[in-house]
């Protein structure tokens, strides 16, 4: 499991200091990237003309984060197929019992055509002992 942790801003707010609700995808966003590595998606993009877009997103409030709350995005992810992977992702409170948010993104790579392409062999090799070493 990977751990990245966001600080909750003023400007994530609603009026009534709750985080809302589109933000969450960001902050999935954000760990996924950091799980993956910027490096290696801008390399990909340059060199391969790959990259990653959202097929699917299923996403549950359970309960409401707040301004100040420095929050531990936790993600796990498997590969469904060479060309998809699944993302299970959590929001957490600190010192809480269980997730505020908890959400499944499926992610597909494609080419600067957006046509569905298999991902290259070394990155999924890479991101599987990564997730070895996360667990």
């Amino acid at each position: 499991m990977f751990h990245f942790p966001v600080q909750i801003y003023y400007e994530d707010t609603d009026f009534s200091g709750v985080v809302y609700h589109p933000n969450f995808l960001k902050y999935f966003e954000r760990a996924r990237e950091h799980v993956i590595g910027a490096d290696i998606l801008n390399q990909l993009w340059n060199e391969q003309g790959l990259g990653f877009a959202v097929y699917r997103s299923d996403m549950l409030c359970h309960d409401g984060v707040e301004f100040a709350d420095i929050i531990d995005v936790r993600t796990q992810f498997y590969f469904e197929s060479k060309f998809r992977t699944v993302w299970k992702q959590e929001i957490w409170r600190p010192n809480a019992t269980k997730p505020a948010v908890t959400a499944t993104i499926e992610m597909v790579c494609m080419n600067t055509k957006r046509q569905l392409q298999a991902m290259p062999v070394e990155l999924i090799t890479d991101l599987q002992s990564q997730a070895k070493l996360g667990s």
